[in-house]
């Protein structure tokens, strides 16, 4: 069944404005052309889509983004879509909104006061902002005075910044030097310097 299931696969990714989940494309086949659908036919019909768009001859790939799927430009062709769609300005996140953003998604959920603690400034306009861009959400209340708002990262977060979940954002220790490659570093900085 994976042979025929896959153009309409296709088309329900291709065509659905935000990413789309096994579960979602399974309904709508089954609601509209087929009368009954194994879940691995789906997820068959998705596999065999992702290896044919892994070839150099498309420029776009199917990824998946916490747990739903869309096509995506590959990123070869980032700089000249962003040139030509003038993405880059008034687009990009200010510091203090990826400080802020940076924050939640590492502590959430988070309540407000605890991200000006660490970032020790007020951050209500940074939070109204990221709000606005959907790129955290309200997650409910904290049982502490006052009962707080929390903050999390959204779903469109992981689909700006590439995430399939949380557990892929960057540790800490992928953004620490070892002290031996300093080391080594100033070592080849004072050679240069001698010579």
């Amino acid at each position: 069944m994976s042979t025929p299931l896959q153009p309409y696969v296709e088309a329900l990714i291709f065509a659905a404005p935000e990413p789309i989940s096994r579960s979602e494309i399974k309904k709508a086949l089954t609601e509209n052309i087929f009368d009954q659908i194994q879940p691995q036919d789906v997820d068959t019909a998705i596999e065999e889509l992702q290896n044919r768009y892994q070839s150099e001859e498309y420029a776009f790939h199917l990824i998946e983004i916490g747990g739903k799927y869309q096509f995506l430009t590959k990123g070869a062709y980032h700089r000249l879509i962003e040139d030509y769609l003038r993405l880059s300005k008034g687009k990009r996140l200010s510091k203090a909104a990826l400080e802020t953003l940076s924050i939640i998604a590492y502590k959430q959920p988070i309540v407000k006061s605890e991200i000006e603690q660490i970032r020790g400034v007020n951050c209500d306009y940074t939070i109204q902002k990221l709000l606005e861009k959907e790129l955290v959400e309200i997650q409910g209340r904290s049982d502490g005075p006052g009962r707080p708002l929390l903050y999390s990262t959204s779903e469109k977060f992981m689909n700006y910044f590439g995430l399939k979940s949380i557990k892929d954002l960057p540790q800490l220790k992928d953004f620490e030097k070892q002290e031996e490659e300093i080391g080594r570093l100033q070592d080849i900085e004072e050679q240069a310097k001698s010579q």
